[in-house]
């Protein structure tokens, strides 16, 4: 059995999470599941910077140092504050002293590990997989720090017998357990964007060739 890893996402596949019933950000480099934390705080108009924020990311809300709400000194107090210029959310305290601020919620939203369910993906590509037993096509988005293994998963949806077929790049197998680059499927995006080239006009193929046993994945 191959070991678990955590799994890579799109920003596309992050941007459909995008409602007060399934919400999910993005940030630093990780994606984070916010739906429970959206249900336990619902009517809470903290919550509208987080909801205005479903599907995004928000890496640009955070000190990419600390990991911490980016702050600021405000030139009229000289006091640290934070910088929350979409409106001040869960777990931001208020700019000025206030009774009715409860700092008993434990640890705030952003730095707890519970809501991440994943890595969003520095570099995604698009890829053709052509099956050669039935001629058919189908054009995927992948990440690029995915192995075949794991783009096999993604194209289960259209062929749930994928598992029985060998996966060929320019006539030779892949290894399933390494990303397309480390297969040589090299990712020329660059290239053809200096070139002015159409890099939709140059995908890589993937070819499967059927194997004699069918197994369902």
């Amino acid at each position: 059995m191959r070991p678990a890893r955590a799994p890579h996402y799109t920003p596309r596949e992050v941007s459909r999470h995008c409602t007060l019933t399934d919400l999910w950000v993005s940030y630093r480099g990780r994606v984070y599941d916010l739906t429970p934390l959206a249900k336990k705080h619902r009517g809470d108009i903290l919550l509208k910077p987080i909801i205005e924020a479903a599907g995004k990311d928000i890496s640009h809300w955070f000190n990419l140092k600390t990991g911490d709400i980016k702050t600021y000194i405000d030139p009229q107090t000289g006091c640290l504050k934070y910088y929350t210029p979409q409106g001040r959310f869960l777990h931001v305290p208020p700019s000025y002293p206030s009774s009715d601020w409860d700092t008993d919620f434990g640890r705030p939203w952003w730095k707890d590990p519970s809501y991440e369910v994943g890595i969003l993906s520095s570099k995604t590509r698009i890829i053709r997989i052509i099956n050669t037993l039935t001629s058919q096509e189908q054009i995927l988005e992948v990440c690029s720090e995915e192995t075949v293994w794991e783009i096999l998963a993604r194209y289960l949806p259209y062929n749930a017998h994928a598992g029985s077929y060998t996966w060929k790049y320019c006539g030779a197998p892949l290894n399933m357990e390494l990303t397309l680059e480390d297969n040589g499927v090299r990712d020329e995006d660059e290239e053809f964007d200096e070139l002015r080239m159409d890099c939709d006009s140059f995908t890589a193929s993937i070819h499967l060739y059927f194997n004699d046993d069918l197994t369902e994945l």
